[in-house]
């Protein structure tokens, strides 16, 4: 069974537009999976447990002739200052964790964004049909203007002077630029990201519907599991926090004893899964049960008679034996820059070839070719 297939039998999340519910992906589209990383920051467990492990799995679950292609996105990381030099090495480190994590260059596209200008080309295609409108109503635009001298809309006057600039605003338009430029039907997300993927099949039925033809397809979502910070668990653990909220797929064994003997816990001693009224322990438990590859459940089993310090020495041990070899693999590649180096090459040189036939498709559909 596809992808969609299986979405529409199994009920799977798919994203809701703002001003109309969208349940297929469209006629006669390959099935491609599409899913970016920011190279800022190490990457968390978070990230692993959500996201690239999932790329991972998908290797192994998808059919060959499936694209699977996962863009580090370089151009996104530039909406907030960046040291330039700190932003090359940070591109290499995240194709090396990247690589070290399982992602297989046989099988899956690694390249960074910025060496395929057709990226930003179709961005402005897009910025050109995507109301000003929608990109208020973004929650994550919202929250940025909230924060800088509690400016209330786009249209406030001290907004000029707030230092948010026109790529925070504009960013989900790149984002959906990234997705359609391949035509994309799939989109690995977490819950904070499934507005941006609404906002991209709007903007895909609107340029459909301005030029009737059907060039881009309405991609699906498949969803992340959501990891949340050691010490706040109403909050996704995050690479902007502070670092003892999270553990990096670097800290060392003593660093990730520390972090989850400090994480935060409840006054009950007993091991129990419930989001509601114990949210710290249902994360610590959700961790746990993504490390051992086993569901929520089979790990309650397995400590249905710990207490709160023998299950986190369990947790702790648990993450350092699936991490190890993990770390192991980023030592030695990076010794081996030039190998990267070449997956990166490679990759780019993939991907550009559905780029550009895809990008020469839409400028003949816009009447620039």
């Amino acid at each position: 069974m596809s992808l969609v297939g299986q979405a529409k039998a199994s009920g799977a999340t798919v994203s809701r537009s703002i001003k109309r519910t969208y349940m297929s992906v469209g006629p006669n589209f390959p099935e491609l999976i599409l899913s970016g990383i920011q190279p800022t920051n190490i990457p968390h467990i978070g990230n692993f447990l959500g996201v690239i492990s999932k790329w991972v799995s998908l290797q192994r679950t998808t059919h060959d002739s499936v694209k699977l292609l996962y863009p580090i996105v370089d151009l996104h990381a530039l909406t907030i200052p960046r040291d330039p030099e700190h932003l090359k090495k940070s591109k290499l480190e995240t194709a090396i964790i990247l690589l070290a994590c399982g992602i297989d260059p046989a099988r899956s596209f690694i390249f960074e964004q910025s060496k395929i200008p057709a990226h930003t080309e179709v961005a402005w295609f897009l910025n050109c049909i995507t109301p000003m409108s929608w990109l208020s109503r973004m929650t994550q635009w919202k929250a940025k203007i909230k924060l800088n001298k509690n400016i209330q809309s786009i249209d406030d006057e001290v907004l000029s002077s707030s230092g948010l600039c026109l790529g925070l605003f504009s960013y989900p338009v790149l984002q959906a630029a990234d997705i359609l430029l391949y035509k994309a039907t799939h989109v690995p997300i977490g819950e904070d990201q499934v507005q941006h993927l609404e906002l991209t099949r709007d903007i895909a039925v609107t340029f459909n519907k301005m030029f009737h033809q059907n060039v881009f397809p309405l991609p699906l979502s498949i969803m992340s599991d959501r990891i949340m910070s050691l010490y706040d668990p109403s909050k996704k653990m995050s690479k902007s926090d502070p670092s003892n909220t999270r553990i990096n797929l670097d800290d060392s064994p003593a660093i990730i004893a520390e972090k989850i003997k400090k994480s935060t816990s409840d006054s009950l001693k007993c091991i129990t899964y419930d989001p509601i009224t114990r949210p710290a322990i249902a994360n610590l438990i959700t961790i746990y049960a993504a490390m051992q590859e086993i569901t929520v459940d089979q790990a309650i089993v397995e400590h249905s008679k710990s207490d709160i310090k023998t299950f986190k020495d369990a947790l702790t041990q648990v993450i350092i034996e699936k991490l190890s070899p993990i770390q192991e693999e980023i030592q030695r590649l990076r010794f081996e820059q030039g190998y990267v180096q070449q997956v990166l090459k490679g990759g780019a040189e993939k991907a550009s070839i559905i780029a550009e036939k895809n990008l020469d498709e839409i400028r003949k559909v816009i009447g620039l070719k």
